[in-house]
């Protein structure tokens, strides 16, 4: 079954990949030759999910899916949130943006977040989202060496490791997109 996710972000595509195996054959935008920018420019994880896929399936006439993910942390109002991949300014940046949370949180006591992935299918001309969480903690500095954005500093709750230091089986059997995915699939499996 072919199907495109609307990113140009080889490592979510990678993860992707990695999370449904076999059953499915996940292209990326640059494979259906979508070289445009799409411009994310709603206020919440649903809405830019949503633009992503609208592009997609009106422009390419392809199924597809589309994911936002933010990191939202407590103490921080849910920060930075629906601008988590340019909170410390565009060029996106991830260690810019690592640099600048954990200024932020600098003696601050509550470090519990979340992270959360929307997932927006659009399947047979219908829409359908899919949402996937995460709780744990921002640590106090870059652990580990895999994964990609906060994966360094954050540590899901019951774990002792940040996902950087987990391999990405480890990771994917626990994380938000590992969850919303898990739906989704769940979802097209009953097609």
């Amino acid at each position: 079954m072919k199907i495109c996710f609307a990113t140009h972000n080889q490592n979510k595509l990678k993860e992707i990949n990695q999370i449904l195996g076999n059953d499915f054959e996940v292209v990326g935008l640059t494979d259906i030759g979508c070289t445009e920018e799409i411009i994310e420019d709603g206020n919440t994880l649903e809405e830019n999910s949503a633009i992503k896929a609208r592009h997609v399936f009106s422009n390419y006439n392809i199924p597809c899916f589309a994911d936002d993910t933010g990191l939202e942390v407590e103490s921080l109002g849910g920060a930075p949130g629906v601008y988590s991949a340019r909170y410390a300014g565009e060029p996106s940046n991830s260690q810019n943006n690592i640099k600048l949370l954990l200024q932020n949180l600098d003696g601050e006591s509550n470090r519990t977040a979340r992270f959360r992935t929307v997932i927006t299918l659009i399947w047979n001309s219908e829409e359908i989202q899919f949402e996937g969480i995460v709780r744990g903690a921002i640590a106090d500095s870059l652990k580990g060496t895999d994964g990609f954005g906060y994966d360094p500093i954050f540590i899901p709750e019951g774990q002792s490791r940040t996902f950087s230091e987990m391999s990405s089986n480890e990771k994917n059997a626990i994380s938000h997109r590992g969850r919303a995915v898990a739906k989704l699939v769940d979802y097209l499996k009953s097609v």
